[in-house]
């Protein structure tokens, strides 16, 4: 990656800190989810950032809203749909308590002197993927040297986890071409714009076998452990509202479990939060939920990995995304997952 890419990623990612802080505003182990507790104090507001539209993955959040566990647990919760560096800025400015991020985003805020702190693991592997169409032969990381490969942009998961790949397979950066393409990753491919696509294992692979495409899928998660999806706060929230941060994660795991055990019944209940998923392709969403459950299954969950932030670390300052080394032990904790 040249100079330039480096210093036009980092001055975008304080751009966007810099603008929302400034707007004022699992496994077997889930066949027994934690009860949450009610409580008879007044219900606290929580707007939680999602950085995505409304979508059938987003289904514990939306069990665990319909089934009332947020409530339960004093809780009052609203979703919002807005760019995951806007929920990441705001959570670290104190605005807001909670945000949905990928493990990257909280290591490049605290980089930026933001008191960010990941609380709850929900996607214990990192759900990136080059995909291909199977006429390419790209089936291997290897295989991606000398390629075209589209993606959204020179920024976030995918080109974090494009990098991870690369790095895994011995190759640079300047072996490959890169092309931001924007989120039109299923467009491109079946197009022939590109050799390659980066996206989400549960989305752009399944859109394309759905359009008749045969493909070849090559998952970050085979290859290297990063941290990923998760729920993040602040060292204010943890240190003047813990039990709200407890609150908030039993109510989020309770509704994952609920999810992974009946699939059918979060599908159902997502439909009130989605629109358009009452008419879309109920074969296609539904395979992309339990794709999706492949992800979030683990026999710990909430708890992150400290391998994976390792790994996390390590990427990023190969990326010069870092300027330099953090105390990755500041950036998450296990503190408040309850056994």
């Amino acid at each position: 990656m040249t100079n330039q890419h480096k210093i036009l990623i980092l001055t975008l990612l304080a751009a966007a800190f810099a603008l929302s802080a400034c707007s004022g505003s699992l496994s077997a182990a889930n066949d027994k989810p934690t009860p949450v507790i009610t409580t008879d104090r007044p219900l606290t507001a929580v707007r939680l950032p999602m950085g995505y539209i409304p979508n059938v993955q987003y289904a514990p959040l939306y069990v665990a809203a319909d089934k009332g566990y947020f409530r339960q647990a004093g809780i009052e919760i609203e979703f919002d749909y807005s760019f995951e560096t806007d929920g990441v800025a705001l959570v670290g400015a104190n605005n807001l308590q909670f945000s949905l991020v990928s493990g990257e985003q909280v290591l490049l805020a605290r980089a930026q002197g933001l008191p960010v702190v990941y609380v709850m693991a929900w996607f214990h592997d990192y759900p990136v993927a080059v995909v291909a169409k199977s006429e390419q032969g790209i089936r291997t990381p290897q295989d991606l040297a000398g390629k075209r490969i589209g993606l959204p942009g020179l920024f976030g998961a995918n080109y974090v986890g494009l990098r991870a790949l690369l790095s895994a397979a011995g190759l640079e950066e300047s072996q490959v071409t890169l092309d931001s393409i924007g989120f039109n990753q299923v467009e491109a491919l079946a197009a022939d714009q590109e050799q390659a696509v980066v996206g989400y294992v549960a989305n752009e692979p399944i859109q394309l076998r759905a359009k008749g495409y045969a493909v070849d899928v090559i998952r970050v998660a085979d290859y290297v452990s990063l941290a990923s999806n998760g729920l993040l706060t602040n060292e204010t929230t943890l240190a003047q509202n813990p039990d709200l941060v407890r609150g908030m994660i039993r109510a989020f795991l309770h509704g994952v479990a609920d999810t992974i055990s009946d699939p059918g019944q979060a599908y159902e209940i997502s439909k009130k939060y989605v629109e358009g998923l009452e008419q879309a392709d109920r074969a296609v969403q539904m395979e992309v939920l339990m794709t999706s459950i492949e992800f979030w299954k683990s026999d710990t969950p909430g708890l992150s990995d400290s391998a994976a932030w390792e790994n996390m670390h390590t990427v990023l300052l190969d990326m010069g995304l870092l300027p330099q080394a953090l105390d990755i032990s500041q950036a998450f904790t296990n503190q408040f997952v309850e056994p």
